[in-house]
């Protein structure tokens, strides 16, 4: 589970944080770099493909490696071919063709999540699964410093480290497309797991039998009873177990993350709008950033034992709308390496701990019958929403500025606090 986080958490910060920097040096607008985080948008529809890699064998590869391995190895061969399109392509004379490359990245990253998490909550009992998700953020944490500030100190060496140069950005999405073996090479040493699908695989026959016998066709009444097996009955699931909560709780995977997911597309280019070097910014916000997430993570783990889930929900929302204030506050005093180091450290802290009490609801919501497709949904209604605002995020900061986007953006996580003061207010009923 290490590396299988090694290998989930390396592509995102390339379509997302990191890329954002790139496409800023070469001189694209603000504007369009808001825009141009839409492409992470897959992470947050993954639930329209889920049910096709929770059910649907690909051929010969399933046959050979499995169920969750097949469709693991061809996300991660696709995620290595993405990149390497993406380092080719120079934002400065190939922009549209660098989009469609990140977007492939995106679409085949969230595919191996979806399959990641799935093996996760399939390959061990539910007293290690814990363990296995604290070996999977450790790994996902260390692929993101290699992917933010690995990725710009190859940038820095193979180029420049103030200024544009073509050839670093090439060097470094290369190098991240290279690193993509980790996952491949686990993948191929891992184990299937033996998850007993009987129980779903006769409900299926003998839905297909009843159509039959009404008069449908054999495929389509097949395929109908695929549907129903694959696709509705995760989601009916769902709602029959929660009722009309299950609106409230989907509301709240939705917004829990809204304020940093917003803020975050124009972190980096704040960065370079203020002057700090790539060195600089991968060694604060990289580096020391993601060390403090993992501490913040720890904590939380211990808080949630110690508090409960939603109890820690509600700190981690209050805290990172609040450290979003830091921000609007570095940008009316200006560049200082000193004050970046400082509310780096708070906001990833904040971030670890947010981060460790949402994993642990979200695991809670899930049924192991329907382990892909339900966590699916679930990770994906939370990032939706806060990645489709995020593309206005370049409008919003050049219409009021910095310093007014960073405390909007503190603001639109306020309504979060009232979802979970109303889940716990029936949770507890």
């Amino acid at each position: 589970m290490l590396a299988l986080g090694f290998s989930s958490g390396l592509p995102l910060l390339l379509v997302f944080g990191t890329l954002s920097f790139w496409l800023r040096e070469a001189g694209v607008s603000r504007t369009s770099i808001g825009f141009f985080s839409w492409v992470a948008l897959a992470y947050g529809v993954k639930w329209l493909w889920s049910p096709l890699v929770d059910r649907l064998p690909l051929p010969w590869l399933s046959r050979r490696l499995g169920r969750r391995r097949s469709w693991m190895l061809c996300s991660q061969l696709l995620i290595m071919a993405a990149l390497a399109g993406m380092a080719v392509s120079d934002p400065t004379t190939r922009l549209y063709p660098l989009a469609l490359f990140a977007l492939l990245v995106a679409f085949a990253s969230a595919t191996q999540d979806i399959v990641i998490d799935a093996y996760r909550i399939e390959s061990a009992p539910e007293r290690l699964q814990g363990a296995l998700a604290a070996a999977y953020m450790a790994g996902y944490r260390l692929a993101m410093i290699l992917a933010g500030a690995g990725a710009l100190a190859i940038a820095a060496w193979a180029g420049s480290d103030l200024g544009y140069d073509a050839a670093g950005w090439r060097a470094a999405y290369l190098s991240m497309a290279a690193l993509m073996l980790v996952g491949v090479l686990t993948c191929l040493l891992l184990h299937e797991p033996e998850v007993d699908l009987a129980a779903q695989q006769q409900a299926q026959a003998e839905h297909r039998r009843e159509l039959v016998a009404r008069g449908w066709p054999r495929p389509a009444a097949a395929l109908l009873a695929f549907l129903q097996s694959a696709v509705v009955a995760p989601f009916a699931e769902f709602f029959g177990r929660f009722g009309r909560q299950a609106l409230l709780i989907l509301g709240l995977i939705a917004c829990y993350r809204i304020s940093d997911v917003v803020m975050g597309v124009m972190a980096n280019p704040f960065y370079v709008d203020l002057g700090f070097s790539k060195s600089e910014i991968a060694t604060v916000t990289k580096v020391y950033g993601v060390l403090m997430t993992l501490v913040g993570a720890a904590v939380g783990g211990v808080l949630v034992n110690r508090f409960g889930t939603l109890r820690i929900l509600m700190l981690g929302a209050v805290l990172a709308a609040a450290t979003n204030l830091l921000f609007a506050l570095m940008s009316l005093l200006g560049a200082d390496v000193r004050l970046l180091t400082l509310i780096i450290s708070l906001d990833n802290l904040s971030a670890g701990i947010a981060t460790a009490a949402f994993i642990t609801y979200l695991s809670g919501l899930t049924n192991l019958a329907f382990s892909a497709t339900q966590y699916a949904l679930f990770s994906s209604v939370m990032m939706l929403l806060p990645k489709f605002l995020a593309g206005f995020s370049g409008l919003v900061v050049d219409g009021i500025g910095y310093a007014g986007f960073f405390t909007a953006s503190a603001a639109i996580g306020l309504p979060v606090l009232w979802l979970i003061l109303r889940v716990e207010r029936l949770a507890r009923r």
